[in-house]
């Protein structure tokens, strides 16, 4: 039998290799798992946003460090305040946070540390809690939340992020203001009755005048944050580290 060697570190995504390649790899690996949503954003931007950042920020992390496998991301999450635009999906918190201790457990059988990346901000209290969770029980599960400034939901920034992501995607022809009020003033109806009592369109922000090159700039912001982050929480191995 030939001798195995792990694959090209360009293939960074498990999904696309087998279990002996995944092996090959070693325990030393780290596997980021994209964690987004399927929620409204706005009559402009896809329901899969908040994924694809997901998913963008850990292939840029993928590519900055020869340790990281990608593992395929998980596009349902807690969105319980989108609740009553047609095509929301979410799952709750407490299915999330039992979702991401299993799945979690189950990637400590071959990798001794887990990312998880969330682009939704309604997921960090299920994170929270399963990586307390997870941490307890002695495994090295860490969680990353980006954070940027500008409109809360569907806004310019998130706007200007799918546009660099995947322009075909966004209907520009669409975008609208929402409701422009600061957060802080929306909160107590937010929390009532959720985004759609403050906003008929789903839109927290106005997302007009967004351009690809803004968003360039801020995603490329958001992959260096994150590659400081993990850097400072597992150093980058010397090449001997990593199994070839």
């Amino acid at each position: 039998m030939a001798e195995l060697t792990a694959p090209d570190r360009a293939v960074a995504e498990a999904a696309a290799l087998t279990w002996p390649e995944v092996g090959a790899l070693g325990r030393a690996a780290v596997l980021v798992v994209p964690l987004g949503a399927t929620e409204q954003h706005g009559p402009h931007l896809p329901l899969s946003t908040d994924t694809d950042l997901a998913v963008a920020l850990c292939s840029g992390l993928a590519r900055a460090r020869p340790d990281v496998l990608v593992a395929p991301a998980l596009p349902y999450g807690s969105s319980g305040e989108h609740a009553g635009f047609p095509g929301t999906l979410s799952i709750g918190q407490a299915a999330l946070e039992l979702v991401l201790v299993e799945l979690c457990r189950s990637a400590t059988e071959f990798v001794d540390r887990v990312l998880l990346v969330s682009g939704h901000g309604g997921n960090a209290e299920p994170l929270r809690r399963a990586c307390a969770l997870l941490r307890s029980e002695g495994r090295d599960v860490r969680f990353h939340l980006p954070r940027y400034p500008g409109d809360a939901h569907a806004g310019r920034s998130e706007t200007a992020l799918q546009l660099a992501l995947d322009p075909a995607r966004v209907r520009l022809d669409r975008a609208e203001p929402g409701e422009t009020r600061p957060l802080r003033d929306l909160l107590p109806a937010l929390r009532a009755g959720g985004v759609s009592a403050v906003s008929a369109n789903g839109v927290l922000g106005d997302p007009t005048g967004a351009t690809t090159d803004e968003g360039t700039v801020l995603l490329d912001l958001l992959i260096t944050d994150l590659i400081e982050r993990v850097c400072r929480w597992w150093p980058t191995p010397s090449p001997e580290r990593i199994r070839r």
